[in-house]
């Protein structure tokens, strides 16, 4: 994952990206949230860690400005902080939209676990944003195209994004105008739609 650190302890923003590379992300850093926000502007960053208190702008206003984007894919927002994370401290980090907190001094298993989940997050919000963006449908079998470039059953698609798995049944448009004139047309008589299928 491509990590940013936003720390303005020098010392600490080099323990932090040291660590990083070595669990294999890549990384950058900036000494304040006012230096991270431009650069936001510029890269994509998957994963911030970023100290609460720092001079310019702090970690709860670059996290409130990172969720106040539009259409930009999320952001694992980790606070790093030597604050004691108070009732009244996490919830105003929650309602700045952080996803984790993390206590200095750092511990690099710690710091492991988190990105461990992050990874988890990042990797169902791909999901859920690939489901909610235009998907390519053929306007005759109805099968998707998916970013191999691979056609299939749009049932298949959905499991292999969500897991869910799709019931087949008929609604009551198909019904009426598919199933009982074919029913008709082989002698046989419809019987009528369970009330649950219909539409109120």
């Amino acid at each position: 994952m491509k990590a940013l650190v936003v720390e303005d302890d020098p010392i600490a923003r080099a323990v932090l990206e040291a660590t990083l590379r070595k669990f294999g992300h890549e990384s950058a850093s900036t000494p304040d949230g006012e230096a991270a926000w431009d650069l936001l502007k510029r890269e994509p960053y998957r994963v911030i860690i970023s100290d609460w208190m720092m001079p310019k702008t702090d970690g709860l206003e670059l996290c409130r400005r990172v969720r106040a984007r539009e259409g930009a894919e999320y952001v694992y927002f980790i606070l790093l902080t030597a604050r004691g994370a108070t009732e009244g401290n996490q919830e105003e980090a929650m309602q700045a939209g952080v996803d984790d907190f993390l206590t200095k001094p750092l511990n690099p298993q710690e710091l492991r676990a988190r990105l461990h989940v992050a990874a988890r997050i990042l990797e169902f919000t791909r999901k859920v944003r690939q489901l909610e963006e235009f998907l390519p449908m053929c306007s005759y079998c109805k099968k998707i195209r998916d970013d191999r470039n691979f056609w299939g059953r749009v049932e298949d698609y959905i499991n292999s994004l969500t897991g869910a798995k799709l019931s087949h049944s008929i609604c009551p448009d198909c019904y009426d105008r598919v199933v009982v004139p074919e029913m008709r047309a082989a002698g046989m008589t419809p019987p009528p739609l369970p009330k649950a299928n219909r539409v109120k």
